[in-house]
């Protein structure tokens, strides 16, 4: 019998797949990145900014609680499995928002649109890191998360461009459905990774007599471990300002007077700018360890957001985007590199999916916050107080200790 290799090199093809997966995975959200927050005002009539950013909140508590039981669910059935369930539930998606109603609909679509999020992406990440070696992560991490958010922007950029040309809704969303039948179709072929998850626990070097126990995961990567918990309110930070821009920047831009086609571009540009330079900072945190990355990162992302209230062009909104995706970049796969770091490999998935909860919850927060704010306040100081918390994260952060075994 063969021994199961670990290393990228080794499984490239499979790699190669998983990352193309992911490719489709971000194409999900993408779809409605610039479109939908238009929907609930033009279509259903929505006047609260509360309302209106209820389905980011739905999509954001749901991907959450997915990921929360996702990490064990793989554990017991099977990455492949999984992967295959969150695509199927996907397929359910684009058909709701085109069929829709009344906004419930939407808002029950972007639970669903959660649940697929939680199992797909996930899974793909989980895969890559099962695949690649301790002083790897970095990079399988990059290479999931640039396929992942180069699909939410190409997505955002061509949903935007078909709503110019046609109309908002329905015609944008007939794109999911092609998307969906795609990735179930590529996952067929991927190989689940039981046997490389056995080979890293067999050779890991730490605590041997560290056993699973998922309430004691919990409470380590929540509050108990000091590097855990600092990487887990590091992501939330960060997706809560996600959450506040998906929602609130089309607005923004289109009070400042952009086209449609412009806010599409400046909508796009962030997520294409973190997914592109993933590829980057995954590998540079693989060299020089994750701290410096994710304490920098963190407070780019607050100036960047301080920023968009700056200024009042089409140019330097683009900039602002892209600056906001760089140093979202900087954080994204270093920080799930850091809970790879500090998870034995037995329990390591179980980890990944509760930071990964503590994480994508902030996209709820982030648009329940937008939304109050906005409703008391206005959208530009809605966005300035979101811009607060990554700051304070990042601050945080430079108390936690460096979690990069150099192997």
């Amino acid at each position: 019998m063969s021994q199961t290799q670990i290393g990228i090199k080794q499984n490239i093809i499979q790699f190669t797949l998983l990352v193309f997966i992911n490719l489709f995975v971000g194409f999900m959200v993408g779809l409605e990145r610039t479109v939908l927050p238009m929907v609930g005002e033009s279509h259903f009539g929505l006047a609260s900014a509360s309302a209106a950013l209820s389905f980011i909140v739905s999509f954001g508590f749901s991907k959450a609680a997915m990921n929360f039981f996702a990490g064990g669910l793989a554990d017991r059935f099977g990455r492949r499995e999984v992967l295959l369930v969150g695509w199927g539930i996907g397929l359910l998606v684009p058909i709701l928002v085109i069929v829709a109603h009344a906004w419930w609909v939407i808002v029950f679509a972007n639970i669903l649109l959660g649940i697929n999020q939680g199992l797909t992406w996930s899974m793909t990440l989980n895969m890559k890191i099962d695949l690649a070696r301790g002083n790897q992560r970095g990079i399988a991490v990059g290479f999931n998360e640039f396929a992942g958010y180069i699909g939410v922007g190409l997505m955002a950029a061509i949903s935007g461009y078909v709503a110019s040309q046609t109309s908002i809704r329905p015609e944008p969303f007939y794109l999911g459905i092609g998307i969906v039948v795609i990735g179930f179709i590529l996952s067929l072929f991927a190989q689940d990774t039981e046997k490389h998850v056995q080979a890293q626990s067999d050779s890991h070097d730490g605590d041997e007599e560290e056993d699973f126990d998922a309430k004691e995961v919990f409470k380590k990567t929540t509050y108990k471990d000091r590097e855990l918990s600092t990487l887990s309110f590091a992501g939330l930070s960060t997706n809560l300002k996600d959450g506040m821009a998906w929602g609130l920047f089309p607005v923004f831009l289109t009070a400042g007077g952009l086209t449609v086609g412009q806010v599409g571009a400046v909508v796009a540009a962030y997520p294409a700018a973190w997914g592109f330079f993933q590829l980057f900072t995954g590998i540079w945190s693989d060299r020089i360890g994750r701290k410096g990355l994710i304490v920098s990162g963190m407070i780019i992302q607050a100036l960047a957001l301080w920023m968009f209230l700056l200024v009042d062009t089409f140019t330097l909104w683009m900039t602002a985007a892209i600056i906001l995706g760089i140093g979202t970049a900087m954080v994204y796969p270093t920080i799930i590199a850091g809970v790879g770091d500090a998870s034995h490999p037995k329990w390591r998935a179980t980890s990944l999916g509760y930071y990964r909860f503590w994480r994508d919850s902030g996209y709820a927060f982030g648009a329940l916050f937008a939304g109050i704010f906005t409703d008391l306040l206005n959208v530009e100081w809605a966005i300035g107080l979101v811009a607060i918390l990554p700051l304070l994260a990042g601050l945080r952060a430079i108390r936690m200790k460096e979690t990069m075994k150099m192997i």
